[in-house]
This record gives structure tokens, C-alpha cells and sequence, in this order.
């Protein structure tokens, strides 16, 4: 295992296996800020220790036939989606690229993907990361290597908690391996636009559209698009005869609207990389919030935070506001069925937490889950409230 000493006070540990790992754990007395590539972290950890698992790397068995990959937590992102790619395949969770957005450089893991449950556009359709994940190895706040799950979907040994390590943020344990099921790249894709909508119709649009038949795998709107005009957006993928008939169904659904269908799969898969990684923000002054919520509640909320800009993903389900730097999006909200968390505002996140607060209730569990998986209460502390 590597040790580095950064700065005086702040020690980097990269351990090469997953029992270097465990050792690192098992005999930290101190906190311990997990870091996978350093591309998806935005909440401040106390912690004077650095836990880099950028050396545990490796596709350790890829089936393609099987529709199954494992590999080493460490393991870059893009390493897995190049060996997918040569197969043909993909992960159907779609994983936002958010560097640009965060204005972070490194790479991304896979640990950290499935760590923070990055789950891209096609969610609606597909399901999120923790859907596709199989199984998990992963090191506990004690040192003790766990493992649940397997690599087949038969396997549903420990399900739950597989489920429940996905989107932990590294509190409850720390990935050493996943097992992931994979999905076959479609034959092909096509883009439904729709011009000039407002935000209560584009997310009436998007509802509808989702409701129909036609299988949508994606359904977005920004208010001012990459033209300044408010578009709204409807994936369909496939094979290219379905594909074609789906598009041209949802043009004449819409027919009263602005409608165009988008047919070149490069421009589509631009315009959705756009959406995926947040690009309508990037490089913006302000806070970034990240807006969980019922589709339909979208509008009116959007319309309370007094946002600066606005991009509505998944139907109106996933909300990303820009707003003026230390305003509390929280409060004017109010309750609400959701939740929101603020992205991007270092200036603003030493007072205002980073991750919505829990009802009482469930705040009980996770304390009660950390005490059991982090008794010595190490692992990314405080990250999630």
C-alpha cells in the first residue's frame, strides 16, 4: 500500500488490494475521506486522511454473452466502456460525466459510480445503477470484507444489500468489487423535439409521452436550449424500422406543437450527453441544486426557488436549478415529496448542508445502519448528514 503525505495535515492511503484495503480500515483511528477518481465528490468530508481506491483496477471477468462484467472498484469508467463498446454493449444506466460541471479533472471509477448510484437519462426506462448492479465485495467501517450477491440475476442472496451500498457515498462500506449486468447498444436512435413549450406543458408533453406506448428512453426539457428556445426532448432506441415508426407516432401525438424528429444517432447522442452531464450549467456563477421530485410538482417548484436556469430531466422527475450563490433553495421550496441537494456552492457549503435532511424516521435507520457497518464512525463521517 502507498502512502503519501500530501500536506502536513492530510495523508493519502492507495491500497492495492482489497486486503490493503481492509488492513487501511481495520486500523484507522481517525476519519477517512473515501475517493474513488475525485470526479463525483461535492460534500466536504472531515477527515485528515485520504483513502484513494484508484489501485484496486481491473476488469477482473467480462461475459459478454452472458451480459455480466466484474471488476475492481478502481477500475476507470472509461476503461469499462471501452471493453463494453467492443462488444457492443453498454451500461444501461447511462452515468453522467460531471467534471464539467463540478470543474474537477481525474477519472472516474466505477466504485464511485455505483457508490453515488450516477444514474443517467435512461433511468426512466431502464432503472437506476443499483438495478444493474449483480453483486458487491466491499470493506465495512471494522476492516471485515463482505460480500453480497452474486453474478447472475437468480442470484438474489443479500439483495438488499446491494441495494443499499449503492448510493451510500462510501458511508456504510467501501466497494472493493461489482458485478454488473450489461446491455446490448440498440441498433439504433432517434430524437422527438419539440419547440417553444413551456415548462407546465413540456412536462404534460413528457408525461403523456411517457404513458404512450412507444418507449421512450428518455425525457428531458430545458427552458433555453443550446439555441436560447425552450426544447423538449423524447428518446426512443432500437431497431431502426421500430424506431422509425415510434418517432413518427410521437410527431403526430404532438402534431399541434413545433415538432421535429432528430434521425442522425451521432447528433442524438450529443444531445443527450448534453443533458446527461448537466452542460446547460457548466461553467455558470451561482449554486448548482439537483431537485428530486414528483414530475408534476416540477413546474411549480421551478417556479418558487426563483431559479436563474433551470434543466428538467427523467419527465420532470430530476430538476437541476441554477441559483444565486448562499440561497438556502431548501427554504423556499418548503415540503415537498422530494428532495434537494446542493451540487456546486463551495462558498455556501459550510452553512448549508450538502444533502437534504432525513425525516426523523429515517434518519433513526441510517444512524442505526452506520453504528452497525462504521462503529468507529470513519468512514466519509458526516457526508450524509
Amino acid at each position: 500500500m502507498t502512502v503519501v503525505s500530501e500536506m502536513p495535515a492530510v495523508t493519502a492511503l492507495a491500497p492495492n488490494s482489497e486486503a490493503e484495503l481492509a488492513e487501511a480500515i481495520g486500523s484507522a483511528t481517525s476519519a477517512l475521506h473515501i475517493q474513488g477518481g475525485g470526479t463525483r465528490s461535492f460534500a466536504s468530508v472531515a477527515a485528515d486522511t485520504v483513502l484513494n481506491t484508484g489501485g484496486l483496477a481491473g476488469i477482473s471477468l467480462y461475459e459478454p454473452g452472458a451480459l455480466t462484467l466484474v471488476a475492481q472498484a478502481g477500475t476507470k469508467l472509461s476503461d469499462i466502456q471501452e471493453a463494453l463498446s467492443a462488444e457492443g454493449q453498454r451500461l444501461a444506466f447511462e452515468p453522467a460525466d460531471l467534471r464539467g460541471l463540478l470543474g474537477v479533472e481525474g477519472q472516474s471509477t466505477i466504485g464511485g459510480v455505483i457508490a453515488t448510484n450516477a444514474s443517467g437519462p435512461r433511468r426512466i426506462q431502464a432503472g437506476a445503477a443499483r438495478d444493474f448492479t449483480l453483486g458487491i465485495r466491499f470493506v465495512d467501517g471494522k476492516g471485515t470484507v463482505l460480500k453480497n450477491g452474486g453474478r447472475v440475476m437468480k442470484n438474489v442472496t443479500g439483495y438488499d444489500l446491494v441495494k443499499l451500498l449503492s448510493g451510500s457515498w462510501g458511508s456504510l462500506g467501501v466497494l472493493s468489487e461489482v458485478s454488473l449486468k450489461t446491455q446490448p447498444i440498440p441498433e439504433t436512435q432517434a430524437c422527438v423535439l419539440i419547440n417553444g413549450l413551456s415548462i407546465i406543458e413540456a412536462v404534460q408533453v413528457m408525461s403523456q409521452a411517457l404513458g404512450s406506448p412507444y418507449e421512450l428512453t428518455g425525457a428531458a426539457h430545458a427552458p433555453a436550449g443550446v439555441d436560447g428556445h425552450p426544447v423538449t426532448m423524447l428518446r426512443i432506441e432500437g431497431f431502426e424500422g421500430s424506431v422509425s415508426y415510434r418517432a413518427s407516432k410521437l410527431a403526430e401525438l404532438f402534431g399541434t406543437y413545433d415538432v421535429s424528429i432528430e434521425t442522425d444517432p451521432a447528433k442524438v447522442s450529443k444531445g443527450w450527453q448534453w443533458v446527461r452531464d448537466v452542460a446547460l450549467l457548466q461553467d455558470q456563477p451561482g449554486d448548482i441544486w439537483r431537485v428530486s421530485c414528483i414530475p408534476s410538482d416540477a413546474p411549480d417548484l421551478i417556479a418558487k426557488s426563483g431559479a436563474q436556469q433551470s434543466l428538467l430531466d427523467w419527465g420532470g422527475g430530476l430538476v437541476w436549478l441554477r441559483m444565486p450563490a448562499g440561497r438556502e433553495l431548501r427554504a423556499a421550496l418548503g415540503g415537498f415529496d422530494g428532495h434537494a441537494t446542493l451540487v456546486k456552492g463551495e462558498a455556501t457549503s459550510a452553512n448549508i448542508p450538502h444533502f437534504h435532511p432525513q425525516p426523523p424516521a429515517l434518519a433513526t435507520l441510517s444512524q442505526a445502519l452506520r453504528a452497525k457497518f462504521d462503529p468507529k464512525g470513519i468512514l466519509n463521517p458526516g457526508i450524509m448528514g
